[in-house]
């Protein structure tokens, strides 16, 4: 059973922010078909049948969300707005993007990038329920 992600403690280093961000990623990640949120490396993954789709991240004092991305498209994304896509360390080369979740995330675009990842690692059963 997946553990559920805990807010750290006050005097804890910062790791994610207890409100906004994190909330909003959970409900978009899993309203995804048999998506489970596990902790992993002291952040929330997201998973699907035990492959992670999207995980939120902390860099400095910015929260982010990495997801596996079309081949082709990390270097699309991050090329046309910088300010917005980073190419994550750890999971880029794998061509994973990064996209901050500060005041100005566009938060249906989050939820595209989030599907899409969801749509490149599960079954292809579990992505015709999202078409149907």
């Amino acid at each position: 059973m997946a553990k559920k992600y805990q807010v750290p403690k006050q005097n804890d280093v910062r790791k994610l922010k207890p409100r906004g961000p994190t909330e909003r990623l959970r409900a978009i990640c899993m309203a995804l078909p048999e998506a489970e949120e596990r902790e992993t490396w002291e952040i929330p993954t997201y998973r699907i049948r035990g492959k992670i789709f999207a995980l939120q991240s902390a860099i400095g004092e910015r929260d982010a969300v990495w997801c596996k991305a079309q081949e082709g498209s990390q270097e699309l994304l991050v090329q046309a707005d910088p300010g917005r896509f980073f190419v994550p360390p750890y999971l880029g080369h794998k061509g994973w993007v990064g996209m901050w979740l500060d005041k100005k995330a566009d938060w249906t675009e989050v939820a595209e990038l989030v599907r899409r990842s969801y749509c490149l690692i599960a079954p292809k059963k579990l992505v015709a329920k999202l078409a149907g």
